[in-house]
Formats: structure tokens, sequence, C-alpha cells
């Protein structure tokens, strides 16, 4: 039974060896922010406790800088950025660290059983390290199932609106000023001002779809890019489209609502039918053991 938890501290300590071999990679320009908030003035902030401490611990990031440069950084650096959270990677593996200090610290004021203290201290690093971890690929997870549930109708209104006699450069304007926040039209967005400021429209859309690499949005990139080449209708390439996603998200619906019953199992065994068990049985043999009919058969 120690074997899976020692090959997963195994595992954790290595990665974590493993985020401090730099390797050879091409600088590439990343923007921290969207392109409408570059330029612009930076606000006052007003300095309090908390901004006292969130500087301190961005100085004390600086350390973690070697990190970024592995593959592992730019693993880490490509889920920050699809996450939408607001941190640098050095700072992300300074909560790692925060969180390996605490669960070690942890580990050494619970454990009672001297013996047994390595493995508590091997499991608690493995847990500090694997924790920041789970959450981040919780959110991009999120991120991604919000991309694929918001799209259909995105590609609805692009198409209603190249259908109306729009331009598909005024439509994508038109959908992502009127409709409400989101990320696909965040993503939107941005393309469209990459588009603005000169890069080509084929270039931004495979972009947009390989930064997600999520089939339904290489789809979208892929129709847009064909029709743009072959010189066919954006408006029809959209309506077929529409049908085919709105297809693809009823195919998906019905996967999920067909994995529903297995996953109640669980819940079904161990929590509902034990008690339902307790509920109608547990009277019955209550009553038995008080007035016991084999007893008086006896006598």
């Amino acid at each position: 039974m120690l074997i899976l938890p020692l090959l997963l501290a195994f595992l954790a300590v290595f990665a974590f060896i493993l985020g401090f071999v730099p390797f050879d990679i091409r600088p590439t320009l990343k923007l921290d922010k969207p392109l409408d908030q570059v330029f612009d003035p930076p606000k006052e902030e007003k300095k309090g406790p908390l901004t006292i401490l969130f500087s301190g611990i961005r100085k004390i990031a600086v350390f973690n800088k070697p990190l970024t440069k592995s593959n592992l950084g730019q693993r880490v650096f490509r889920d920050l950025m699809l996450s939408q959270t607001k941190i640098s990677v050095e700072e992300f593996f300074l909560i790692k660290q925060i969180f390996m200090v605490v669960f070690v610290w942890g580990a050494i004021k619970l454990n009672p059983d001297p013996a047994f203290l390595p493995f508590s201290i091997l499991m608690a690093m493995a847990g500090g390290y694997i924790v920041p971890e789970i959450y981040l690929k919780s959110s991009v997870r999120r991120i991604k199932e919000s991309i694929l549930k918001e799209l259909p109708d995105t590609v609805d209104l692009l198409g209603l609106c190249v259908n109306a006699g729009l331009d598909f450069m005024m439509a994508l304007k038109y959908v992502v000023e009127k409709s409400r926040p989101s990320v696909v039209t965040q993503e939107l967005r941005n393309m469209m001002q990459e588009i603005n400021v000169g890069k080509p429209r084929r270039d931004a859309l495979r972009d947009m779809a390989h930064k997600y690499e999520l089939p339904d949005l290489s789809t979208f990139s892929r129709t847009l890019i064909q029709a743009d080449r072959m010189g066919t209708s954006v408006s029809e390439a959209l309506n077929i489209l529409s049908e085919d996603m709105r297809e693809t998200r009823f195919r998906r619906g019905e996967a999920m609502a067909l994995k529903a019953p297995l996953k109640m199992l669980i819940p079904l065994l161990f929590c509902i039918f034990p008690v339902v068990a307790i509920l109608v049985a547990g009277p019955v043999f209550l009553d038995f053991f008080h007035n016991n009919p084999l007893h008086n058969l006896g006598h």
C-alpha cells in the first residue's frame, strides 16, 4: 500500500528539482494584460497592510526567476495565462514553496510516531506541491468549459449580424460591444485588436485556436480561414458552423446525461442505501432482539 504514496512523493520531488534546470528557449513576446490596457496610465494605489505584504511577496518571488526558464515554467506560464490568474510564474512557485513548508510543519507537529516522520514529511511535500497545481488545472478546465458553452451562441450572433448586411469585422465589433462580458467575447476583443494593429486575420484566428486547443474553437477558426482563403460567403459558413456546433453541444449533453447514472452509483451505495437500510431494517432487528419469538418457543 505504500508504493503509490512513495511514487507520488518521488514524482513531486523530481518535478520540483527539474524546475531548477534551465533550458534554452527562444524568447517570445508575451503581454501580461490585454492590448486595451497596455497604454493606460498607471493608477495610484493606496498602501495598506495587504499591499505591503503582496509587495514583499513579489520581492521574495524574484528568487524563483531561474524556474521560469525551464519547460515546467513555460507550462505554468501557459496555464496561468489560460486561467486568467493575475500572478506571475515566480509568485506561483513561491505559493508552492509556502504550501510545502506549511504542510511539512503540520506533519511534524501532528505526527506522534518518530519512525513514521520521514514518510509524513515526504507526503506533506508532495501535497504542498500538488495542491496549487490542482487549483490551477481546475481553473483552466473551468475556462475551457465556459468557452465550449458560450461559443455556439456567439457564432449565432455573428451569423445573424453578417446575414443582416454587416461584414465580418463590423459584426465582430458589434457582438463584442453588445454581448455580456465572457471569456469568448474577451478573446474575440483581443483578436479584433490584433487585427486592427496590423496582424493578418488568418494568423489572429489561428493563434486564438492554438491558445486553447479546443476542437470547437479550432473548427471555428479553420472554417473562417477557409472561407477567407477560398472567397466563399462568410454568412453561409457561419450558418453551417452554427448548426454543427449546436448539434455537437446537444451530443455532448446527451453523453453527460448517460454518464449521470454511473456517477450516482457511488453516493447511492455508500451514502443513501445504508441510511435506508438502517431506517427500514433497524426497527425490525431491535424488535426481534427484544421480543425474540424463538425464545418463547424454547419454553
